[in-house]
């Protein structure tokens, strides 16, 4: 189809969704719960529609509202919420029908799909058993899970939730929210966990239902990209209000809101300058319990004048379909915020004084010791099955034969789909978990370590300062200067010494991140250890974070592995990349050579599947082999678009090929690195 044909049958799509009744209408909705004595005014006068067969893309950082929105629309929202206007589903009131009617609506109108799959599916009962709630019938059941896309459905029917990938728990959760053939799906972040590959399919199969079964969808993510790769229009939330609402293209090419340019120039792309601090939002969301009288991005916006601190901003039309709540007027806008913002600099650690030839020629003769050395390192697990696990023990080899240096100082970021070994060779690292085989050795000391969920490493019951003290223990300071060492902890990671008194609930998600950051390195380590610790971030607050870890990293001096399944992070974070595949590294080398030239068609897959507006991802056929029971010679040979047969060869070297002192070495023998 040509440029030309493609934009005409795009508009003749959206002309008879327009001609069409909305399927989903909200107007003027407001939202407020009750905390003790205070108000928290989480939806303040929202007004969108949805129409039949349409993707919308609901974006804006945590404590928007955005799941809240979701809800209202699936007459969720707990009896204790004060509601104002109206939300109709289907004609149906969702905010004051009766209870039997909405179940009645939600069972023939609305499907849900959710971030985390295991959470919405009972661990007890097998998947034939949940997917036949849904539909009534076994063979309607098996034939939607092979419908989007289940390998074998008749043998997945007989699985449990825990047997199975997160991709495919997702597709058992699509399947279940498409049974009744819905007019409108609210999806929440339905791929924030999931691996890059895995988000392309998904993404894929939500495009898919929205254009072979004429159902709406609210997409409901902090991901821009995610946004981009599926939408039909896309709406930008902000303390509760909407921002910017308009087509997406046209949102993410000509925004007119200064909050939708903060979002698209704090979020990372594959082209993201190196070696620079990524612009980031500064601020943060403010809290629903005193919203502002104005507009309330004023405090955060660099455009703001005296009138946006006292007048809410109407909105207003600044093209076609294409509306933004901001007093400045689009022109003015773009004017004042160009999308490619100027970088600070931002150096990395100098181990060599600029000009010192003399350390130069000694540090190239004599290199200094690895800070972190793994050598031919494998981990295995006994598995059982059966009721009780009183079945045949299997093992799980998580690790195959891991060799990789770490220099003083050196990134490395260690990436791959999930079940690839990741996190399994953190915790190795670490010392959480003991290796089966071959040698581990990390000088300096026990390394530190930062989980992608904060709030769950964060004791809840304590305070900050005692968190983040409890690393200090059985040290020689004083009480003063226990607390003067907490105090400069939280000074570096951009924290005022009174969030030392709080408690873990009264925290954002970004400043809890960097309370594990405080409390890693409060005690200097030479080796931080980081496993998707923006994973679950916004966009804004991970390129915070990102910047934080750049910091610690040259002011410290220590070395850091920094496990993550997005490629575009890696690149940033990174000096090196490796990229491991079913426990073993099929690739490493110098960031910018593996992200620009990948050497191995598992690293290219991960690269084409990445979510970017106007490009549609390739997706890699099948999902990875389980370690139980692995393919022969090359792991990836099943999946790979160049395999030969020697890849299925039994006695095939499989190991990194090239000698050590290559920058680039891959483990592919069609593609070697020279």
């Amino acid at each position: 189809m040509t440029t030309a044909s493609a934009v005409g049958a795009e508009d003749s799509t959206q002309s008879s969704r327009q001609a069409r009744s909305p399927i989903a209408v909200v107007t003027d909705l407001s939202v407020t719960f009750r905390r003790g004595s205070a108000s928290l005014h989480a939806v303040r006068g929202v007004s969108l529609d949805i129409q039949p067969g349409e993707i919308v893309g609901l974006v804006g950082e945590s404590g928007s509202g955005k799941s809240v929105l979701g809800n209202a629309l699936l007459g969720l929202l707990p009896a204790s919420a004060t509601v104002s206007g109206t939300v109709r589903v289907a004609g149906h009131d969702m905010t004051a029908g009766k209870s039997a009617d909405l179940r009645t609506v939600r069972r023939s109108d609305l499907g849900a799909v959710f971030q985390d799959p295991m959470r919405s599916l009972n661990p007890t009962m097998r998947i034939g058993r949940q997917v036949n709630e849904a539909t009534g019938d076994e063979k309607e059941s098996v034939r939607l899970l092979a419908e989007v896309g289940v390998p074998e459905p008749q043998m997945r029917m007989r699985s449990y939730p825990h047997e199975l990938s997160g991709g495919l728990r997702q597709r058992v959760m699509i399947s279940m929210a498409v049974a009744g053939t819905p007019g409108l799906i609210i999806a929440d972040e339905p791929t924030t966990a999931l691996d890059v590959t895995v988000q392309a399919q998904v993404l894929a199969l939500l495009r898919k239902i929205a254009d072979e079964m004429g159902c709406a969808i609210l997409m409901v993510t902090h991901d821009l990209g995610v946004a981009a790769q599926i939408s039909d229009r896309i709406a930008v939330l902000y303390a509760g209000r909407i921002a910017e609402i308009g087509p997406t293209h046209t949102v993410l090419t000509e925004p007119a809101h200064p909050y939708t340019r903060g979002l698209l120039g704090s979020r990372l792309t594959l082209t993201t300058p190196r070696g620079t601090e990524l612009p980031a939002l500064r601020g943060e969301v403010p809290g629903p319990a005193a919203p502002l009288p104005g507009c309330a991005f004023a405090p955060r916006c660099a455009l703001a004048e005296q009138e946006c601190e006292h007048r809410p901003p109407d909105p207003i039309s600044v093209g076609e379909s294409h509306v933004s709540a901001c007093i400045l007027g689009a022109d003015a806008v773009a004017r004042g915020l160009p999308l490619t913002t100027a970088a600070v600099d931002h150096a990395g650690p100098q181990t060599v004084p600029a000009g010192d030839d003399e350390t130069v020629r000694r540090e190239a003769v004599a290199p200094a010791p690895a800070a972190v050395s793994l050598t031919d390192v494998t981990k295995s697990f006994v598995v059982k099955r059966g009721f009780a696990r009183r079945g045949e023990a299997r093992s799980l080899q998580a690790l195959r034969r891991i060799s990789v240096d770490v220099a003083p100082g050196e990134s490395l970021a260690i990436v791959g789909e999930s079940g690839s070994g990741k996190s399994t060779l953190l915790r190795v690292i670490a010392g959480l978990e003991t290796a089966t085989s071959g040698s581990v050795r990390v000088d300096g000391g026990r390394p530190q370590m930062v989980f992608q969920d904060a709030g769950a490493s964060l004791t809840p019951w304590l305070n900050v300062g005692t968190i983040i003290g409890e690393r200090l223990a059985g040290s020689k300071l004083s009480h003063s200067q226990r607390k003067d060492a907490v105090v400069e902890a939280l000074r570096r990671v951009g924290l005022p010494a009174d969030v030392m008194k709080a408690r873990v609930s009264q925290l954002s998600g970004g400043q809890r991140q960097r309370v594990c950051l405080a409390r890693a390195t409060v005690v200097a380590p030479d080796v931080l250890l980081c496993d998707e610790p923006t994973s679950a971030l916004d966009v804004s607050l991970a390129a915070s974070v990102i910047n934080l870890i750049g910091e610690l990293r040259s002011t410290l001096g220590m070395s850091v592995l920094f496990v993550t399944h997005d490629l575009s992070v890696a690149r940033i974070v990174a000096d090196r990349i490796a990229v491991m595949y079913l426990g073993r590294i099929v690739e490493i080398g110098d960031a910018e050579q593996v992200i620009g030239n990948p050497a191995h068609p598992y690293t290219k897959a991960l690269i084409d599947s990445i979510p970017e507006a106007g490009r549609r991802p390739v997706i890699p056929r099948g999902e990875p082999a389980s370690p139980l029971a692995p393919p022969p010679g090359c792991e990836f040979h099943p999946r790979c678009p160049i395999a030969v047969d020697a890849c299925s060869d039994h006695s095939l070297d499989v190991r990194l090929e090239g000698s050590p002192g290559h920058t680039h070495r891959v483990a592919c023998i069609e593609r070697k690195a020279g």
